[in-house]
């Protein structure tokens, strides 16, 4: 299928002259839609494109075909470099020498961002791009979002809602929409990368330890985290605990939403909530849709941020009260939309009412699974408001 991911890429092709750098979860479709905009494919797992890599930028760009005359300028794609000791210096040397020849595309697994944030030597000559599992909105709209971010609501099939609900957003599950291949895919995906991708991030001895963790934490998705009580769950140190949660959020395993305060230092103090990345495995219809729609946000404020129209935030809000809010999305420093999601009740949460005001966001939504379409801005409206879930979905990314 097209993704937007497609458009965001060409679009980068077009505007900038950076390496485009795209990472994300493991089996998300990086490779499927690097390789449809790249005119020349690089494997490191090849052995042939290994060989031609680690010869060096000359080899590179010979077999690139760098020297011919083009109507366009060749777009190169290197896939699971970051697997090359040297990939740093590589690609500082390629592009320092032939950025201006050709256009460059470096994907690979959810990894990539883990070794890129280590010591950044490439500073400058690429932009990120965070990939994500199909949404509502990829769905309906397939071009890149405007200035004005919100998209018109559309309505989504009945029959791609439920295999968003029950396969997920990964595109093999949820375009197959089979339970049994389902099953096997997120099995066989767990294996990877509970197995092979975390025995690269942790000494040997801890693979199975954070493997238990990752069980505990699959059980709690949309819960606040309290690292003493994982700490004695697992039988480790609660800063041992968070090391390994962080290792786990950088694998795409899942990700962490914090409390959003004015003051930055109390909001992390307080409990992150945790949730996972493939929503479909959670058994429980109340956390499974709570986590949809933090993916869905998640996919929104970092698509928004990528794309360069502001530096956006997904948090939470709680007080001393124990009042909550599932969500809220800042945008520049500065409180946008909060977001409470329920499965079937209508009944206006008052704590948005309250949080509303007390941050002075410009919208409060509850969004809710069981309502049927309406084809309405829920942007347009300021005050507290109910709003069904595949009208909402429908207007991010």
């Amino acid at each position: 299928m097209e993704r937007i991911y497609d458009a965001i890429i060409r679009e980068h092709i077009c505007s900038h002259r950076q390496m485009a750098f795209v990472s994300g979860p493991r089996q998300v479709g990086k490779t499927t839609t690097c390789r449809a905009v790249g005119t020349e494919y690089f494997n490191w797992d090849s052995d042939a494109d290994r060989r031609v890599i680690v010869a060096g930028a000359e080899a590179v760009a010979a077999q690139g075909g760098l020297q011919l005359l083009r109507e366009a300028k060749p777009v190169l794609v290197f896939d699971e470099l970051h697997k090359y000791a040297r990939w740093k210096s590589f690609l500082k040397g390629f592009f320092d020498g032939n950025g201006e020849k050709c256009h460059v595309v470096v994907t690979g697994s959810s990894r990539l961002d883990v070794f890129r944030r280590g010591g950044d030597s490439l500073m400058g000559r690429y932009f990120p791009y965070r990939m994500h599992p199909v949404s509502v909105s990829e769905w309906l709209h397939r071009d890149l979002p405007g200035e004005g971010l919100i998209r018109p609501p559309l309505p989504i099939e009945s029959a791609v809602w439920d295999a968003l609900w029950h396969h997920g957003g990964f595109p093999e599950p949820f375009l197959k929409g089979d339970d049994r291949f389902t099953r096997r895919w997120r099995r066989l995906r767990h294996e990877q990368v509970f197995k092979e991708d975390l025995r690269e991030l942790s000494r040997v001895q801890e693979v199975a330890m954070i493997g238990i963790l990752g069980q505990l934490l699959g059980e709690r998705s949309g819960e606040r985290l309290v690292m003493a009580n994982l700490a004695q769950d697992v039988g480790v140190a609660p800063n041992t605990i968070r090391s390994w949660i962080e290792v786990l959020c950088s694998l795409h395993v899942g990700f962490l939403v914090r409390p959003w305060f004015r003051n930055v230092a109390s909001s992390l103090r307080k409990e992150p909530k945790w949730f996972l990345r493939d929503w479909s495995e959670i058994a429980d219809e109340g956390k499974r849709f709570e986590t949809l729609v933090a993916c869905h946000l998640l996919k929104a404020v970092e698509a928004w941020t990528d794309l360069g129209h502001g530096q956006f935030e997904l948090r939470y809000l709680r007080d001393k009260q124990k009042r909550e809010v599932d969500f809220l999305v800042v945008r520049d420093g500065q409180p946008w939309f909060l977001v409470e999601a329920k499965l079937a009740d209508t009944a206006l949460s008052k704590n948005l009412a309250y949080f509303q005001q007390q941050t002075r966001a410009s919208h409060a939504f509850q969004i809710v699974r069981d309502l049927p379409f309406v084809a309405s801005n829920a942007f347009e409206r300021r005050d507290p408001v109910v709003v069904p879930a595949c009208t909402l979905l429908s207007q991010w990314v």
